[in-house]
Protein backbone atom coordinates (compact mmCIF):
# COMPACT_ATOMS: atom_id res chain seq x y z
CA UNK A 1 0.00 0.00 0.00
CA UNK A 2 1.59 3.60 -1.24
CA UNK A 3 2.21 6.06 1.83
CA UNK A 4 -0.68 8.54 1.89
CA UNK A 5 -0.29 11.85 -0.22
CA UNK A 6 0.15 15.03 2.19
CA UNK A 7 -1.34 18.25 0.53
CA UNK A 8 1.86 21.20 0.41
CA UNK A 9 0.22 24.58 -0.22
CA UNK A 10 3.85 26.03 -1.71
CA UNK A 11 3.29 28.48 1.40
CA UNK A 12 5.65 28.30 4.46
CA UNK A 13 3.55 29.37 7.77
CA UNK A 14 5.32 32.23 9.46
CA UNK A 15 6.05 30.36 12.37
CA UNK A 16 7.76 28.00 11.05
CA UNK A 17 10.73 31.04 8.88
CA UNK A 18 10.34 32.30 12.74
CA UNK A 19 11.81 29.23 13.77
CA UNK A 20 14.17 28.95 11.31
CA UNK A 21 16.17 31.75 11.27
CA UNK A 22 15.95 32.49 15.17
CA UNK A 23 17.94 28.89 14.96
CA UNK A 24 20.31 30.71 11.85
CA UNK A 25 20.89 33.78 14.75
CA UNK A 26 20.77 31.85 17.55
CA UNK A 27 24.36 29.71 16.66
CA UNK A 28 27.25 30.69 18.56
CA UNK A 29 29.99 32.90 15.88
CA UNK A 30 33.60 31.03 16.00
CA UNK A 31 35.75 32.76 17.89
CA UNK A 32 39.38 32.24 19.14
CA UNK A 33 39.96 32.80 22.33
CA UNK A 34 43.75 33.02 22.94
CA UNK A 35 45.40 32.04 26.11
CA UNK A 36 49.12 33.18 27.17
CA UNK A 37 50.34 32.19 30.65
CA UNK A 38 52.36 34.95 32.55
CA UNK A 39 54.98 34.12 35.20
CA UNK A 40 53.27 36.72 37.54
CA UNK A 41 49.73 38.77 37.39
CA UNK A 42 52.07 41.92 37.08
CA UNK A 43 52.93 40.90 33.73
CA UNK A 44 49.80 39.80 32.44
CA UNK A 45 48.48 43.66 33.80
CA UNK A 46 51.28 44.87 31.40
CA UNK A 47 50.13 43.06 28.34
CA UNK A 48 46.61 43.23 29.23
CA UNK A 49 47.08 46.98 29.28
CA UNK A 50 49.30 47.04 26.11
CA UNK A 51 47.11 45.50 23.81
CA UNK A 52 44.50 47.79 24.87
CA UNK A 53 46.90 51.14 24.10
CA UNK A 54 47.61 49.60 20.98
CA UNK A 55 45.34 49.98 17.66
CA UNK A 56 44.56 47.41 15.48
CA UNK A 57 45.43 48.44 12.01
CA UNK A 58 43.45 46.30 9.94
CA UNK A 59 40.40 47.09 11.74
CA UNK A 60 41.53 50.97 12.99
CA UNK A 61 39.02 51.46 15.36
CA UNK A 62 39.51 48.69 17.66
CA UNK A 63 42.49 47.95 19.34
CA UNK A 64 44.50 44.88 19.86
CA UNK A 65 41.90 43.57 22.45
CA UNK A 66 39.16 43.73 21.17
CA UNK A 67 39.93 42.83 17.48
CA UNK A 68 39.78 39.28 16.01
CA UNK A 69 41.85 40.09 12.68
CA UNK A 70 44.83 37.97 11.73
CA UNK A 71 47.11 40.49 12.10
CA UNK A 72 45.88 41.63 16.07
CA UNK A 73 46.69 37.72 16.77
CA UNK A 74 49.94 38.40 15.53
CA UNK A 75 50.74 41.65 17.43
CA UNK A 76 49.32 40.23 20.29
CA UNK A 77 51.55 37.26 20.62
CA UNK A 78 54.43 39.37 19.81
CA UNK A 79 53.66 41.85 22.49
CA UNK A 80 53.12 38.54 24.63
CA UNK A 81 56.75 37.04 23.28
CA UNK A 82 58.33 40.56 24.22
CA UNK A 83 57.07 41.31 27.61
CA UNK A 84 57.86 37.38 28.67
CA UNK A 85 61.18 38.20 27.34
CA UNK A 86 61.59 41.31 29.86
CA UNK A 87 60.71 44.17 27.34
CA UNK A 88 59.75 47.34 28.96
CA UNK A 89 56.37 49.39 27.64
CA UNK A 90 58.59 51.47 25.57
CA UNK A 91 60.53 49.12 24.34
CA UNK A 92 57.50 47.07 22.97
CA UNK A 93 55.45 50.48 22.05
CA UNK A 94 58.91 51.89 19.91
CA UNK A 95 58.98 48.26 18.27
CA UNK A 96 55.69 48.54 17.27
CA UNK A 97 55.76 52.18 15.96
CA UNK A 98 59.42 51.63 14.38
CA UNK A 99 57.74 48.74 12.19
CA UNK A 100 53.76 50.22 11.98
CA UNK A 101 54.30 54.09 12.24
CA UNK A 102 52.83 56.40 14.99
CA UNK A 103 49.42 55.14 13.79
CA UNK A 104 49.24 52.13 15.66
CA UNK A 105 49.44 54.21 19.45
CA UNK A 106 46.04 55.35 20.39
CA UNK A 107 47.97 58.17 21.82
CA UNK A 108 50.34 58.94 19.65
CA UNK A 109 53.07 60.93 21.05
CA UNK A 110 53.28 64.90 19.62
CA UNK A 111 55.95 65.30 17.75
CA UNK A 112 55.96 67.43 13.91
CA UNK A 113 54.43 64.39 12.05
CA UNK A 114 51.69 63.85 15.03
CA UNK A 115 51.00 67.78 15.08
CA UNK A 116 48.22 67.08 12.80
CA UNK A 117 46.39 64.37 14.82
CA UNK A 118 46.78 66.51 18.29
CA UNK A 119 46.22 70.27 16.94
CA UNK A 120 43.60 69.09 13.65
CA UNK A 121 40.42 68.62 16.60
CA UNK A 122 40.86 72.15 17.56
CA UNK A 123 41.97 74.52 14.64
CA UNK A 124 38.61 72.73 12.81
CA UNK A 125 36.93 73.53 15.81
CA UNK A 126 37.76 77.65 16.00
CA UNK A 127 37.55 77.54 12.07
CA UNK A 128 33.46 76.88 12.56
CA UNK A 129 33.56 79.20 15.98
CA UNK A 130 34.62 81.97 13.69
CA UNK A 131 32.26 81.21 10.63
CA UNK A 132 29.67 81.21 13.54
CA UNK A 133 30.46 84.53 15.00
CA UNK A 134 31.23 85.97 11.62
CA UNK A 135 27.88 84.80 10.93
CA UNK A 136 26.14 86.10 13.89
CA UNK A 137 27.74 89.44 13.27
CA UNK A 138 27.14 89.92 9.46
CA UNK A 139 23.35 89.11 10.52
CA UNK A 140 23.07 91.67 13.17
CA UNK A 141 24.65 94.46 10.85
CA UNK A 142 22.55 93.58 8.33
CA UNK A 143 19.35 93.77 10.84
CA UNK A 144 20.24 97.23 12.16
CA UNK A 145 18.49 99.65 10.06
CA UNK A 146 19.37 103.32 9.86
CA UNK A 147 17.40 106.31 10.86
CA UNK A 148 16.81 107.46 7.31
CA UNK A 149 15.40 103.92 6.70
CA UNK A 150 13.10 103.44 9.91
CA UNK A 151 11.87 107.21 8.97
CA UNK A 152 10.97 106.07 5.69
CA UNK A 153 9.16 103.07 6.85
CA UNK A 154 7.12 104.75 9.88
CA UNK A 155 6.44 107.13 6.86
CA UNK A 156 5.24 104.01 4.78
CA UNK A 157 3.09 102.37 7.36
CA UNK A 158 1.10 105.64 8.26
CA UNK A 159 0.29 106.22 4.69
CA UNK A 160 -0.89 102.57 4.25
CA UNK A 161 -3.39 103.35 6.87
Amino acid sequence: MPPPKVPVSGKSSPWVLGVILLLGLSSPAPAVIESYEFSDPAQETRYQNMIAELRCLVCQNQNLADSNADLAKDLRARTYQMISAGATDDEIAEFMTARYGDFVLYRPPLRLRTALLWLGPFAILLVALGIFFFTIRKSRTVSIMSEQERAKAARLLDNNR
